[in-house]
C-alpha cells in the first residue's frame, strides 16, 4: 500500500530530505515542508505529483494547521508523520540568554507538538498512522556545552514514550530516532558562530565544543540515506522498536551511558529503599 508522508525539516542536505528521498524510493508520497520552499523546487520537479512542497515555519501554529490541512486534502491524508526540524545552539547552563533557550525549546520541543497534535484528529478517525520522532542521541547523552539542546531531546524523550501508551489503541506507532554525528548541513554553521558567552570561565570549554563540531563538519561518520532507510526498516519490523539510535559512536555512548547510569543508581539501592515508611 502507497503511504502518504508529511516531513518538516526540508531543508537541502539535511535529514528530512533524506526521507524524503527513502520514502519515494519505496513509491509512496511525500509532502516535505519547508521555510525556504524555493529552494526544493528543481528537486521536487524530478518527482512529479508524488511530492509536493509546502512552505511552513513550524513555530507558527496556525501555518502548522494549514500545512497539515494542505497535505490532508491534497493526498487524502498523512499515515506518516516525520518530526525533523530542529537545530542547536551551544553554551553554558548558567550563561545561555533566556531569549536563546526559549527559542531552543519552541523550535525542537513545542513545534513537534504543535505539528504531531495537528495530525493526530487525521490518524486517530482512520485508526492508523506512524509518528517519528526526530531526536538525537543528546536527547539520551547529556551533552556538554550543548545542555539546553539536550534539554529539548531529552523532553521530546519522554513526550514519545507518553504518546506511545496513548495512542497504541487508536492503532498509531510513535517511534523516536536519536541520530548520532551525521554528514548533514547542521555542523555547517558552527563555523561563522562565535562563543557568544557571557561568563569568562566556560569560554574555553565551549571553544572546544565549538572546535569539535567545526572540525567534524563533512567528515561526520552517519549516512543520512542509510539513516533514514534504517526508520523505515525499523518501522517494518514486528514488534517494531521503540527507539531507534543511528550510527555506530551513538550506539556506544548511550549504551555505555545508560550502564553506567543503572550501575550507579543500584550503587545506592540501599538507600534509596530505605525512605519508605515501615512496613
Amino acid at each position: 500500500m502507497t503511504r502518504r508522508w508529511f516531513i518538516t525539516g526540508g531543508t537541502p542536505g539535511g535529514f528530512g530530505m533524506a526521507f524524503a528521498e527513502a520514502a519515494l524510493e519505496t513509491g509512496d508520497r511525500v509532502v516535505l515542508t519547508s521555510r525556504r520552499p524555493r529552494e526544493l523546487a528543481t528537486w521536487a520537479e524530478r518527482y512529479g505529483d508524488r511530492v509536493l512542497v509546502v512552505p511552513l515555519d513550524v513555530t507558527d501554529a496556525a501555518q502548522v494547521l494549514r500545512a497539515v490541512r494542505t497535505a490532508e486534502e491534497h493526498f487524502g491524508g498523512i499515515d506518516v508523520l516525520i518530526n525533523c526540524a530542529g537545530r542547536g545552539w551551544f553554551g553554558s547552563i548558567e550563561g545561555m540568554d533566556d531569549s536563546s533557550v526559549r527559542a531552543m525549546f519552541e523550535l525542537n520541543f513545542f513545534a513537534v507538538l504543535s505539528v504531531t497534535r495537528a495530525v493526530l484528529p487525521g490518524m486517530r478517525a482512520r485508526g492508523d498512522g506512524w509518528i517519528v520522532n526526530v531526536s538525537s542521541v543528546a536527547g539520551l547523552v547529556a551533552a556538554t556545552g550543548f545542555g539546553y539542546y539536550s534539554a529539548t531531546k531529552f523532553a521530546i524523550e519522554a513526550v514519545t514514550e507518553t504518546l506511545r501508551a496513548e495512542v497504541a489503541a487508536q492503532g498509531i506507532s510513535v517511534l523516536a530516532v536519536e541520530p548520532g554525528a551525521f554528514r548533514t548541513n547542521a555542523y555547517a554553521g558552527f563555523a561563522d558562530e562565535p562563543v557568544a558567552e557571557p561568563i569568562s570561565e566556560y569560554h574555553e570549554m565551549l571553544e572546544q565544543v565549538r572546535e569539535a563540531f567545526v572540525e567534524m563538519d563533512g567528515v561526520q561518520p552517519g549516512d543520512p540515506r542509510r539513516g533514514a532507510r534504517a526508520v523505515i526498516a525499523a518501522m517494518a519490523q514486528d514488534p517494531p522498536p521503540r527507539r531507534l539510535v543511528l550510527g555506530n559512536g551513538g550506539f556506544n555512548a548511550v549504551t555505555d551511558t545508560m550502564e553506567a547510569a543503572l550501575a550507579d543508581i543500584r550503587a545506592n539501592e540501599t538507600l534509596s529503599r530505605s525512605v519508605d515508611f515501615p512496613g
